[in-house]
């Protein structure tokens, strides 16, 4: 009778188990030293022509990464076009407004004719954010990379935190993606550069919770301020910066203008006004602005990690809009 003592039989059902998962590899800082070298010199020549016309890529790419992070992970999932038979995630409502979709593409587009086949578009978003960032004076920090790009995309599946969330809801969002509130804090701080639809925040200015007044806890200055930017015409939806006085520069100046009474966002007042974030908001408020550049670099890589797909999981696309064409199995007699 053929025998095997217990340490042998897990030794065996052990090698198995190896044997048969797919290979799994964690996320690097160089990962394609060996089989793109010039992959990050490419994407950051790129964002930098972009970033010379229109400095707002630093805000729409951060949105970007955020949204794409936040709903099945960073795998480039918010970059795929809808069908006849899918709506993608781009088609969700809270996706209407993300933007420089054309801008991953042309960086795709130079990393195929340098390396085919080699350099995800998840990667791509993180690069190209952290570049973005650098250019408006944050910190260059080193991006991990190795992941590879998702199979699916569904805009039911689009579920991102709102900016009308109390500071619980949003914790909670983030804590459901393994993010602190010492994290989620930080990150907001990218609304230093940011703007937002005044359709977000209208009922602030003059119906907020159906008191038929401006929100209470909002400097009269600004209300007066975000009022003329907005206007009446209920068909035009301009844009106000979240930062009043370094909107194009990121810095720590978002947390000075919360403290302030000057978020224009109902989440962003709240932050500093909620007893479980107002100490940390304090905290970003008086740190050095190479602190807050350092804490949000860490903050950022972090959420960077969120359900990545490496090794052979997931794809690496061709052309970031769209999934990768089904290889069939060749006929065979076997």
């Amino acid at each position: 009778m053929w025998y095997m003592n217990c340490s042998t039989y897990m030794n065996v059902w052990l090698l198995f188990v190896f044997l048969t998962l797919p290979l799994t590899l964690a996320l690097k800082v160089g990962f394609y030293g060996k089989t793109c070298p010039n992959a990050e010199t490419i994407v950051q020549q790129v964002v930098q022509q972009r970033f010379a016309t229109d400095n707002s890529v630093t805000p729409a790419l951060l949105r970007m990464h955020f949204h794409d992070c936040f709903v099945t992970g960073c795998d480039a999932s918010i970059l795929i076009d809808s069908t006849s038979t899918n709506q993608a995630e781009k088609a969700a409502g809270p996706n209407g407004s993300v933007r420089e979709f054309d801008l991953i593409d042309q960086i795709k587009s130079k990393l195929e004719q340098s390396c085919p086949q080699t350099v995800s578009c998840a990667d791509i978003i993180s690069l190209s954010t952290r570049d973005a960032v650098t250019l408006s004076g944050g910190l260059r920090y080193s991006v991990p990379t190795g992941r590879r790009d998702g199979l699916i995309s569904r805009s039911n599946d689009v579920n991102v935190p709102s900016p009308s969330f109390t500071v619980s809801q949003a914790q909670q969002a983030f804590s459901n993606k393994g993010l602190t509130l010492n994290d989620m804090v930080t990150l907001l701080g990218a609304h230093t550069v940011g703007v937002a639809h005044c359709s977000l925040f209208q009922n602030r200015l003059s119906n907020f919770q159906g008191s038929g007044a401006p929100d209470s806890t909002m400097d009269k200055s600004l209300v007066t301020k975000l009022k003329g930017i907005c206007g009446s015409n209920p068909n035009v939806d301009p844009t106000a910066f979240l930062d009043q006085n370094t909107s194009k520069v990121f810095d720590n100046a978002y947390y000075n203008d919360i403290k302030n009474g000057k978020g224009v966002l109902q989440i962003d007042q709240e932050l500093a006004l909620d007893p479980i974030s107002a100490n940390l908001v304090t905290n970003m408020a008086v740190a050095s602005d190479a602190q807050f550049k350092q804490n949000f670099a860490k903050a950022i890589v972090k959420m960077g990690n969120i359900q990545v797909l490496e090794g052979t999981a997931g794809e690496i696309r061709t052309n970031c809009r769209v999934f990768n064409p089904k290889k069939e199995l060749e006929a065979c007699d076997c």
